[in-house]
Formats: C-alpha cells, sequence, structure tokens
C-alpha cells in the first residue's frame, strides 16, 4: 500500500507546519489535527493512510490515542509512527506495545522519516 494521505497529530502548531510542509513538498497530502482526541476522530472519519503521532500531547496523549487506534477496527490497520522528543528506550518500547510500528525522536530528521515511510509502502 503506497503512502498518500497521512495525519498529523501534534499540539506544537511549530511540529505540525514543519511536518506539513516537509510532506507536502514530498507529494503527500495532509490532514492535521491538534490533540490526540481530534486526531482518532479524523484517522475514524479520513482513513489516512498513515499518522504520524507526538506523545506529549494535552488530554489524550500520544500513547493513549494510538493503543485506541491500533484496537479499533476501523483504525487498527493505519500504521501509526511516533514522533516525540521522549527519547528514552523504555518510552520506545512502550510507544511500540501501543501499537507503533515506528518510533521517531523530535527534532525530526527529514530524510530520516520520509525514508521510514518510504519503508512502510
Amino acid at each position: 500500500m503506497a503512502v498518500k494521505r497521512i495525519l498529523v497529530v501534534d499540539d506544537s502548531p511549530t511540529e505540525r507546519f514543519f511536518l506539513t510542509d516537509l510532506l507536502r513538498k514530498n507529494g503527500y497530502q495532509v490532514i492535521t489535527a491538534e490533540d490526540g482526541e481530534r486526531g482518532v476522530a479524523l484517522a475514524k472519519s479520513e482513513l489516512p493512510d498513515l499518522v504520524l503521532m507526538d506523545v506529549v500531547m494535552p488530554g489524550l496523549n500520544g500513547f493513549q490515542a494510538t493503543r485506541q487506534l491500533s484496537r479499533d477496527p476501523v483504525t487498527q490497520k493505519i500504521p501509526v509512527i511516533m514522533c516525540t522528543t521522549k527519547d528514552q528506550e523504555t518510552d520506545r518500547v512502550w510507544g511500540m506495545r501501543q501499537g507503533a510500528v515506528e518510533y521517531v525522536v523530535k527534532p525530526v530528521v527529514a530524510d530520516e522519516l520520509l525514508g521510514k515511510i518510504v519503508a512502510l509502502g
């Protein structure tokens, strides 16, 4: 499955802008959400090919949102890449246990992220 539409879930306007700009310049369609609740709702309604999920957000955090997506029959096939400042190995392991397929630490290295996205397709 080629990745074409990506949902970016991040509470930071700066990060959302950076990721959206990077992805659009590389030919992807981008949808954005500013928190976990909105991200889960958009994933269910828009059914993107991929979700880039921040972890540290108010309300529903990225671990919780990823767990909801991975356990919902409607969204469980949508891969999630965690994009976060949480750089401990325990965080990475926990993210993968919640259903993430990849884990990228901020600041995001553009080529690394794009390589992971291409590898999914």
